[in-house]
Formats: structure tokens, C-alpha cells, sequence
């Protein structure tokens, strides 16, 4: 589906509380599209013709526009690649309706639109060799090193799919200490999401694959 934008509305009587403001036939279009519309998330196919989704959201964040991405997918290549340029979520393509919508809903709110089991994964599914998308080399990351030893270790669960409240139970913790490490980690690394963060873990080579 080509690049669609949407924003919020006050309409206390619509029972969805977004709607469509403009709608695009590739990622070229949908830069220009910006100028002259408000939108808050963009819905952004990943394999378009011209410029593809992942090249589009990556100029989004350069630009350092306030859009949200949500990328849809099927399962190809690029997923981690959209993640990595800024994407703050992936969908399938036949993700029903509903969910679409509370999707919208939740990226706009500044979270990630998938549960991180699954944003794990995929992300593992990318990067162990099982596609043609070459495996990123570890790098050191010296962001890093801001962390304390509980926040590395929070850092390592969340990569492993781990919801809050199971990192909880895994630390033998109360589960809003697990959302004030999670909150810390996101700040110390300049991270939007979980989903970012289970990038940078795999990506620094703090988790393996």
C-alpha cells in the first residue's frame, strides 16, 4: 500500500479517532505531501517503486520531521532495514483493520506497535543468515557504557522478547521497576522505543542472534 498520513481528531461522536489527511504512490511523493499537510503518522508501505519505504522513512528522520512511521510488510528483507531508519513499528499486510487502527493509535502515543516477542523474532529471523540481507557486524556502541549492570541486564532481556512484566518476574522485581530501567535505558541511548532497543542490543553485539 502506497504511503498513507494521518492525524488525530477531537470528534467525540467518531468512534476512530484518526483519519486520513493525504495519500501517496511512492516514498518521493509522500516527502512532498508533507509540506503542505498536518499528520502525525504515516502509514508507509516498504517496497514501493522510485523511492522505496525504507529510503522514505530514513529522509523523515533526517529532515528530523514529528511523523511516526508504521511500516507494512511481507516479510521480506527490508524489515530490519525500516526499523533501523526510524520506523517506530512494522505490520503485515493482511493485519486486520482493528488492529491497524490501534496500531495508529499506539505509535502515535510514542510506543511500539508490536509485542517485543515478536519484534525479537523477526529481528533474529533478519539478521541470522536466513535471507539474502547480509547479518550487520557487531559494533561497539559506547552508549553503553552510560548503563548501569541492572540496565544491561534489562537491556539483554528486553532482546529476548521479554514483556515487563516477565523481566519483572525473571529479576524478582516489581514490574514498575522494570518500567523506570526500560524508561532510563531509552533515555541514556536517545531511544524512541523498545523496538530501537532490541536493534541496538543485537547491533552492538550485546545480544547474539
Amino acid at each position: 500500500m502506497p504511503p498513507r498520513s494521518t492525524r488525530r481528531t477531537s470528534a467525540a461522536a467518531s468512534t476512530d479517532p484518526s483519519e486520513v489527511v493525504g495519500s501517496a504512490a511512492d516514498g518521493a511523493e509522500a516527502l512532498e505531501l508533507f509540506a503542505g499537510i498536518d499528520c502525525d503518522v504515516v502509514l508507509m508501505d516498504v517496497r514501493m517503486p522510485g523511492m522505496n519505504g525504507v529510503d522514505a522513512t530514513a529522509e523523515i528522520r533526517r529532515r528530523g520531521e514529528h511523523q511516526k512511521v508504521l511500516t507494512t510488510f511481507d516479510l521480506d528483507q527490508y524489515v530490519f532495514d525500516a526499523l533501523s531508519a526510524g520506523a517506530s513499528g512494522f505490520l503485515a499486510k493482511d493485519t486486520p483493520l482493528e488492529e491497524l487502527v490501534s496500531a495508529i493509535r499506539h505509535v502515535h502515543a510514542g510506543d511500539a506497535v508490536v509485542s517485543p516477542s515478536t519484534t525479537t523474532r523477526l529481528i533474529r529471523h533478519f539478521t541470522s543468515g536466513g535471507t539474502p540481507a547480509p547479518r550487520p557486524t557487531p559494533r561497539a556502541d559506547h552508549r553503553l557504557e552510560q548503563l548501569t549492570g541492572r540496565e544491561r541486564e534489562v537491556l539483554m532481556l528486553l532482546a529476548e522478547g521479554l514483556s515487563n512484566a516477565e523481566i519483572a518476574t525473571r529479576l524478582v522485581v516489581e514490574e514498575v521497576t522494570v518500567k523506570t530501567h526500560v524508561s532510563r535505558i531509552l533515555t541514556k541511548l536517545g531511544l524512541r522505543d523498545r523496538t530501537q532497543a532490541v536493534i541496538t542490543a543485537y547491533r552492538s553485539g550485546l545480544v547474539e542472534p
